[in-house]
């Protein structure tokens, strides 16, 4: 990131506010007290092991997973109590980990899914940006979404959450279970979103990707952040090198 857009984006208002945010799993608390913000136009990777907790946060922002303490803020207003639906009416629209597309159905209908809150006008539109992004699902736009490979439909369930045009984008794992050419043409498209100035928070297994990319990154452990910095300190954190790169 050049100097100008780190001024940008540092200076920029927060569109997602978080403030003391808990969550529970029956007598288990998942999240422990979490404080954090994106701002707009900003990417945002949440990095961390398994069972860390990253998922239920995507989960509690988008209103799926309910939290027990603590306030969301999206765009000033607080949104802590709203349904998923309405944070999705709101902007807020997620790829989930896993994929989750609807096998049975095709392509072109998984995507028009994707795009039940938006006006009908601008559905051919927006498939056609989607279809530009992902020239397989173009070709394939009829078939039942469960032929895909693995790689297909990631891109396919990343189209679907675009398709709501998204103010901020939550993305779970898309990463995860590709082959490594598959898992660089994901980061390129999420590179792409990124300078088209799309607000993203990214949720990745695969932390050295994720945190190159982001302008900031966040390292959760047990429910709670233990550290946020740029991305670059983050990658350079002997601590995070130590645990999650391997290194």
């Amino acid at each position: 990131m050049n100097a100008a857009n780190a001024i940008h984006s540092a200076d920029a208002p927060a569109l997602l506010k978080v403030q003391g945010l808990e969550s529970c799993y029956g007598r288990i608390k998942a999240l422990k007290g979490i404080d954090m913000e994106v701002r707009r136009g900003e990417t945002v990777a949440l990095v961390g092991a398994n069972g860390a907790g990253k998922t239920t946060f995507l989960r509690a922002v988008s209103g799926v997973q309910s939290i027990s303490a603590g306030s969301i803020f999206f765009d000033g207003e607080d949104i802590s109590s709203l349904r998923s639906d309405k944070r999705m009416r709101r902007g807020i629209c997620q790829s989930p980990e896993g994929r989750q597309v609807f096998g049975p159905l095709s392509i072109e209908d998984n995507l028009c899914l994707g795009a039940y809150t938006q006006p009908k006008q601008q559905l051919a539109a927006d498939m056609e940006k989607i279809f530009t992004m992902f020239p397989i699902l173009k070709e394939k736009r009829a078939l039942p979404a469960g032929t895909l490979s693995g790689g297909q439909q990631q891109m396919l369930a990343i189209g679907r959450a675009l398709m709501g045009r998204p103010r901020l984008l939550l993305l779970d794992e898309p990463s995860m279970g590709l082959a490594p050419l598959l898992v660089e043409e994901v980061f390129k498209v999420i590179k792409t979103l990124k300078a088209q100035g799309m607000t993203i928070l990214l949720v990745e297994q695969n932390a050295i990707a994720a945190l190159a990319l982001a302008d900031r990154g966040y390292v959760l452990e047990t429910g709670a952040f233990t550290l946020t910095g740029t991305g670059d300190e983050l990658i350079h954190n002997e601590q995070v090198r130590a645990a999650y790169l391997g290194m």
